[in-house]
Parts: structure tokens; C-alpha cells; sequence
């Protein structure tokens, strides 16, 4: 079991199982989120421990189409954890248990700020990955 929370303690949640990977997504409106790490999960594997009603979403604008969640309170990024999708993203930076998973791709790299140094082998993609 992996645990999770917000920054401020007001949303916790659990894994049940290891996410199935890692990513980090270099476009400015996730950088500008604090949300660029990302891991994705199963939607059968999230478990509410409290605070889902902290929980707000902020809606996507053209061309993005993605909606964000954050905590109401302390405003910490939390990725899509609200999505009814059966697996999706969520920030990387909510969790509290060390991980096994590395990272695996790096997508809008034509968008990465040039002070950022990429500093691994993961794969690069100018927008979504076409395979991780």
C-alpha cells in the first residue's frame, strides 16, 4: 500500500497497487502547476482515506483538454486524480512512499525551459508520446 496525501494533510488517499509508470511532462501550463512528474494509476487501485470534497478542479481551456485537480486548502497539485477514466495521471509529488517505478518518457520537450537539463535516457517526445 502505498500512501498519499497534500501538502497541508487536508487529502489523503492509498494505492493498492505500484503505479504502472512515470512520466514528466515539460509543457508550461503542468510546470506552471507543479505538477510535471506524473505517474499514472488504476482508478480500481485509489482508496479515499479522507478529504475529497477538498478537492477542486480546475477545467481546461483550449488547446489544453485535460482538467487539473488541487487541494481547496493549501492548494497542492494533484494531477487527474478526480478522473472517471480507468487509468490516468496523477502528480508524482503526492506520494508519500517511496516508489519502485523509474522514469519513464519525457513529453513536450519543444516546450522545456532552456535553464531545465533533461538527465536521463528516458524517451523524448515533442508532444504525447506515440509509445513509452
Amino acid at each position: 500500500m502505498i500512501k498519499g496525501s497534500c501538502c497541508c494533510g487536508a487529502v489523503k488517499f492509498e494505492l493498492l497497487a505500484e503505479p504502472s509508470m512515470m512520466g514528466t511532462c515539460h509543457c508550461s501550463r503542468c510546470r506552471k502547476l507543479g505538477a510535471s512528474v506524473i505517474v499514472f494509476i488504476k482508478r480500481a487501485d485509489l482508496k479515499w482515506v479522507q478529504g475529497r470534497e477538498e478537492i477542486a478542479v480546475f477545467a481546461p481551456v483550449a488547446p489544453y483538454k485535460y482538467s487539473r485537480c488541487f487541494c481547496k486548502i493549501c492548494g497542492t497539485s494533484l494531477g487527474e486524480i478526480l478522473s472517471e477514466d480507468d487509468s490516468f495521471p496523477i502528480a508524482a509529488n503526492t506520494l508519500d512512499d517511496a516508489l519502485a517505478v523509474k522514469n519513464k518518457f519525457h513529453e513536450f520537450v519543444s516546450e522545456k525551459p532552456s535553464w531545465y537539463e533533461i538527465c536521463d535516457g528516458a524517451k523524448q517526445f515533442d508532444g504525447h508520446p506515440t509509445s513509452a
